[in-house]
């Protein structure tokens, strides 16, 4: 008996393995509702119970989430994301708070370390990000902003704070689907002046330009939850 345990405990985390890293690459991408379990059982050729105790851990973890009569769906990209949704939810001004102290510190560390290759990508980001907002691409933009957010806080190379931060995505992509939302085309934030900052290793600079644009949004959002 122990060992039997033993295998089925271990086929069921290899499963929970192999859809974790389906999510992580982006293979189902957040919101989208993953194959359902005939396909899912074909596929990893395990038995019903064995997949349903995968979707059952993952959804404890926060990853997916099971709604009865349509589907499991992807509700985030690691356990750390799942656990950041859970205790912030939907609620706009306490995500922008994590942001401001998180990406202050990211665009300090980002100036002093960035490569030049990280900062061609980053313009390049931004590039994208602005040509979105001129063709009133919503969708685009939202997706080349929170990328380039990402990538400006990896380009701190702090690996601490760069997975903090990344298990903060879908936070942070919601955040800005609702200030992109709610703000006119004209009251768009510009990363202009961060990006320059960062290009210039400017750390004081990126700093404040980081927190400046983070507490504009704070003040246009502050009777939103």
């Amino acid at each position: 008996m122990p060992l039997a345990t033993t295998r089925r405990a271990g086929l069921v985390d290899q499963v929970i393995d192999q859809m974790r890293g389906a999510i992580a690459a982006g293979e189902w991408p957040v919101g989208r509702r993953i194959p359902p379990e005939p396909e899912l059982v074909t596929a990893l050729g395990v038995g019903r119970n064995t997949v349903r105790e995968a979707v059952r851990a993952l959804s404890h973890a926060g990853l997916l989430e099971v709604r009865q009569g349509d589907g499991t769906f992807v509700r985030a990209t690691s356990e750390l994301s799942g656990a950041v949704r859970r205790l912030c939810g939907s609620e706009l001004r306490e995500v922008l708070q994590v942001r401001r102290t998180l990406e202050v510190e990211g665009a300090r560390l980002a100036a002093t370390h960035r490569t030049d290759d990280e900062v061609r990508r980053l313009e390049e980001l931004l590039a994208e990000r602005d040509e979105a907002l001129a063709a009133k691409d919503w969708a685009r933009l939202v997706e080349r902003d929170t990328a380039f957010h990402v990538l400006l806080v990896q380009c701190s190379h702090n690996t601490l704070l760069a997975e903090l931060y990344q298990g903060l995505t879908e936070a942070v992509r919601a955040s800005i689907t609702a200030t992109v939302e709610n703000d006119h085309e004209d009251d768009q934030v510009s990363h202009t002046g961060l990006l320059d900052a960062v290009r210039d290793r400017d750390a004081a600079r990126a700093a404040a330009e980081a927190g400046g644009f983070l507490e504009d949004l704070l003040e246009r959002h502050k009777d939103q939850a």
